[in-house]
């Protein structure tokens, strides 16, 4: 995609810190760096997100990210964790419409980033949630088709 900066990187047209490079993703430092050594993976295919990807293509990336992954874990001696982050569509906070994903990783609990979890499970009942695991399910068989 010709305006696509995430593409533009992958193609070398747009400089950027790459720490990673093969045939099907690319992995390089985000600029706004949340936390030292916050890094972006993308796969080289332009895909605006986690809902266009194919099996092969999730191999792909989904395959490389241990390895990226460790080796981000293991630059610096303080960091204690590594959060494992994608965000898909404007709703989920997605602001680039090229599929990444982010590895932050995370020195102490007082990092400049969070995530909040809501504990929902009061507004839900048995009924409920069987709909809901019915339906996701017929949706699964669906895509069999």
């Amino acid at each position: 995609m010709s305006d696509c900066v995430f593409c533009k990187i992958a193609e070398g047209e747009i400089p950027s810190r790459k720490i990673y490079e093969d045939e099907h993703v690319v992995a390089f430092l985000d600029l706004s760096q949340v936390t030292p050594g916050h890094t972006l993976v993308i796969p080289k295919k332009h895909v605006p997100n986690i809902m266009e990807y194919n099996e092969t293509l999730a191999a792909d990336v989904f395959s490389r990210l241990p390895k990226i992954s460790q080796a981000v874990r293991s630059f610096h001696p303080d960091i204690k964790g590594l959060n494992v982050l994608m965000n898909n569509g404007e709703v989920a906070s997605q602001t680039v419409f090229h599929s990444h994903i982010h590895l932050l990783p995370r020195y102490t609990k007082d990092d400049d980033f969070g995530l909040k979890w809501a504990d929902n499970s009061e507004k839900y009942s048995d009924n409920d949630l069987d709909r809901i695991q019915q339906d996701i399910k017929q949706a699964l068989e669906g895509q069999r088709s």
